[in-house]
């Protein structure tokens, strides 16, 4: 297959296919039959409306808090302030002075280090104060392996941890929040980092399994793809992801979807460090950021094709053939991932929202739009205690549809697996993720869609409106890249 780059928003999608790019098998595997699933409802009450959404979009970027993004943003539960100033101080690394949130202009930032441990410092038992020890260990210890400590520690000394960006910095997520509906209590669905994150947006878990049978799976929070040893004893030689995913539900129902995935080099190390040389990000390779072609049940279906390129999303969305369901993930340049530029990202994200807007399914379509993890970031808001594994550090997130509530800010308590409710109610007649009823029990600790805590997102839409027309947004808002690179 002939490939170009498409270049838009300073190279915004590098060296993707024509023709439509699709990933290959990683097994011989034989289909399987799927679990039944119960026929979808046809309800004539409030909970109706919900059929309406014929195509859902999820558009995960990379390792940003809640308040380093809305923190100010008005009515949002963000930074604590008293009389406009920030009325708490985060401790200094090494006993130094608190320093308070601030401002911070710039396009890049740090962060900190975001792994299970760095999740539990930085929350320090609902103190919520560890974000800049953290950061500056991190920092440390990048340092430590340079051949000039001193030099590196006084280049990379910073506090933006608990720094925040607002309209000027980040004016087209700031007008998303304006016209539809932003989500001040969206939660990481683990207190992690990005790969069990990822895992936990598509399956509700995050494991490491011993065999392709799902009982062979235990909770794993850190290193899900770690290799292990087989029943003979002998290494694995990739990761095996043999508990149940959504798209297993999603096949058994002939309901379609895609997982875009932007090539080029990956937003994050593979070890969780905070810095590292890039690794690259290709569709025939599963990794952190493409970890569907690892699940066993993807394998069975045949669907690893199901994987495929983001120029295939751009095609999709002009000629009105989207998906059902639909994941979209950054490459390392356009991820917001520290130290990435956040005006690369914004203007990525913002040509695939335009993309949707301007598309014949637009009518049908909700997209939700978070960050992973929330990157060594600042946030002010404890987690909520729902399994063994968390909710994590909260995060931004969005509801743009033009079904979504005019400006609202949705107060619930949130976290990934209620993408993963919205999706099964809408197409799968309210099956979930269950070992109890999807005829491949795992030892999963919760069905995370049932969780008390877990709001309904379709509170965020009124159904009873006149779809709202499209809201395009320059990709450039303040007009800096060059023009001939836009979408």
């Amino acid at each position: 297959m002939n490939t170009v780059t498409v270049l838009f928003g300073i190279c915004l999608v590098a060296a993707v296919l024509l023709g439509g790019c699709t990933g290959l098998p990683l097994t011989g595997g034989a289909s399987h039959t799927p679990a039944p699933v119960g026929p979808v409802t046809t309800a004539s009450g409030p909970d109706a409306g919900i059929y309406k959404i014929r195509h859902v979009i999820v558009i995960m970027q990379e390792n940003r808090a809640f308040d380093n993004y809305f923190g100010t943003y008005p009515g949002a539960d963000g930074i604590p302030m008293k009389d406009g100033i920030p009325a708490v101080c985060i401790p200094g690394p090494a006993g130094g002075a608190c320093v308070r949130p601030y401002h911070d202009a710039n396009d890049s930032d740090y962060g900190g280090p975001h792994g299970e441990y760095d999740s539990i410092a930085d929350i320090d038992n609902g103190k919520m104060d560890g974000f800049l020890r953290q950061q500056q260990a991190g920092l440390r210890l990048q340092c430590n392996q340079t051949t000039n400590f001193t030099a590196c520690m006084e280049q990379l000394n910073t506090v933006d941890a608990v720094g925040y960006h607002d309209r000027r910095e980040i004016p087209n997520y700031w007008a998303y929040a304006d016209t539809f509906v932003l989500q001040d209590h969206m939660f990481a669905s683990a207190a992690t980092w990005s790969l069990p994150e990822h895992l936990f947006i598509v399956s509700g878990w995050s494991a490491r399994c011993s065999s392709t049978d799902p009982m062979s799976c235990t909770n794993e929070l850190q290193t899900p793809d770690r290799l292990v040893l087989d029943r003979n004893g002998t290494p694995t030689t990739v990761p095996r992801y043999s508990w149940t995913d959504i798209t297993y539900l999603l096949h058994a129902r002939h309901v379609s979807w895609a997982y875009y995935l932007d090539e080029g080099d990956q937003p994050d190390c593979d070890n969780d460090a905070m810095f590292c040389e890039a690794e690259p990000q290709r569709v025939g390779v599963p990794q952190i950021w493409n970890p569907l072609p690892w699940f066993v049940t993807v394998q069975q279906d045949n669907q690893t094709s199901n994987v495929q390129t983001l120029d295939n999303f751009f095609g999709a969305a002009e000629n009105g053939t989207l998906p059902e369901v639909s994941w979209i993930t950054p490459n390392n340049r356009v991820s917001e991932h520290p130290p990435g530029n956040i005006s690369t990202g914004q203007a990525y994200v913002t040509a695939i929202i335009n993309a949707a807007m301007e598309g014949p399914d637009w009518n049908s379509t909700a997209i939700f739009l978070a960050w992973d993890d929330w990157g060594g970031f600042y946030d002010n808001v404890v987690p909520p205690k729902v399994d063994r594994n968390g909710y994590g550090i909260r995060v931004p997130a969005l509801v743009i549809s033009p079904y979504a509530k005019t400006g609202y800010i949705d107060h619930q308590t949130l976290s990934f697996d209620a993408y993963l409710k919205f999706i099964e109610d809408d197409f799968l007649g309210g099956a979930r993720l269950d070992p109890a009823t999807d005829a491949r029990p795992d030892p999963r600790p919760s069905v995370r869609e049932n969780a008390p805590v877990l709001g309904n997102l379709t509170d965020d839409f009124d159904f009873s409106q006149e779809p709202r027309p499209p809201l395009i947004l320059p990709v450039y808002p303040s007009g800096e890249g060059n023009e001939a690179d836009r979408r």
